[in-house]
């Protein structure tokens, strides 16, 4: 154990001697080729997006159960209130299973967004929720529970074996070479909250490799990866490679300004790529007047009431599976009614939508 620990410390020492300031592993963008490219984008307004038919990653892209119906449906509401970008996860283990017919739903889908005026923020790995990811038929959604069926990616296992790495690298290098230069996406968020699931500073070798192989291809569009808890060692990692600054945040209006306000000091765009809880004081009619007073982009967690259940908050499951008086997450019903219309009239009023 206390060799263990030995080296451990030894890794994050080395790690913050790697990463010191100006350090880059890559082709990091400078301040102000991000802000040059900022310049040109509207204010960013949009949602974390997965079809109410998908459960998960898995789901919404293995070939059996990929839903272009349902999204393009499902983008237009988006678009009715001017929403113009998405945040869309993506897994390593459709790739590995099949890349290029992977490349042609991603482009699929890619199409329906385009056609609806929606760019597409992608996310390659994820440390949120349920390890052990598998291909094939997911589970039913646990009533009334949050994200019951949300998976890892690459998960534990892999994390921590880089003799697997091997096919990560492939498919970040793979997915990257294929869009890299398409300008239907707006960018590249390459691992999200990293440090989750007791992770903590563990992550940060593949983290590290993340940026390594995403900067040797260099896409046209900003990488990044984003802060979401005080982790010293891998927010410095992601503010000193990130070509532009994201985050997540679901705290009430004030502390989201006091989060924009510090963020700022780092000089680059702020994109915030999670937020809105609405039991939480994280709501559109507090928050996006925020966003757009900063021009910070603003994507909420959860467009559509559907299968991961995230109109029910993280720590509060109902088992009964009523529909809480006061919705976690999400905007629309399947149907494209709306939770709370004073909620779309904001947005809107904020995006400029007639």
């Amino acid at each position: 154990m206390l060799r263990f620990c030995t080296v451990y410390a030894f890794l994050c020492f080395s790690l913050l001697t790697i990463l010191s300031p100006g350090s880059a592993i890559g082709q990091r963008w400078t301040a102000q080729q991000a802000n040059d490219w900022y310049k040109t984008q509207p204010f960013l307004v949009g949602a974390n997006f997965i079809p109410s038919t998908a459960i998960n990653q898995l789901e919404m892209w293995q070939a059996d159960t990929f839903d272009p119906t349902t999204i393009d449906r499902e983008l237009g509401f988006a678009a009715s209130i001017g929403m113009n970008c998405m945040r869309v996860f993506l897994h390593n283990l459709v790739w590995e299973q099949d890349a290029e017919a992977y490349k042609k739903r991603i482009d699929q889908f890619l199409q329906i967004a385009d056609k609806h005026h929606i760019k597409i923020m992608f996310v390659l790995f994820d440390s949120c929720w349920n390890d052990e990811p598998k291909l094939g038929k997911q589970p039913a959604p646990v009533t009334g529970k949050h994200n019951s069926g949300w998976v890892r990616g690459p998960g534990t296992k892999r994390l921590f074996d880089s003799r697997t790495w091997g096919g990560l690298e492939q498919y970040t290098k793979g997915v990257l070479a294929a869009f890299g230069k398409d300008k239907r996406i707006l960018a590249w968020d390459l691992f999200n909250e990293p440090t989750n699931s007791g992770y903590n500073d563990a992550v940060l070798p593949l983290l590290t490799k993340t940026f390594t192989w995403a900067q040797s291809v260099r896409p046209s569009q900003p990488i990044t990866a984003g802060q979401w808890h005080d982790h010293p060692l891998s927010n410095k990692l992601m503010f000193d490679q990130s070509d532009i600054i994201t985050f997540h945040n679901y705290l009430e209006a004030e502390k989201l300004e006091a989060q924009i306000l510090e963020l700022q000091k780092l000089g680059r765009p702020l994109i915030c790529t999670e937020y809105m809880a609405r039991t939480r004081n994280s709501t559109f009619q507090t928050c996006l007047p925020v966003f757009k007073k900063y021009k910070v982009g603003a994507i909420n967690w959860g467009l559509v009431k559907g299968k991961t259940n995230t109109i029910y908050a993280w720590d509060a499951p109902m088992l009964s599976g009523e529909e809480p008086k006061v919705w976690f997450h999400d905007i629309f019903r399947p149907d494209g009614s709306v939770f709370d219309a004073e909620e779309t009239a904001v947005i809107k009023d904020m995006t400029g939508k007639k």
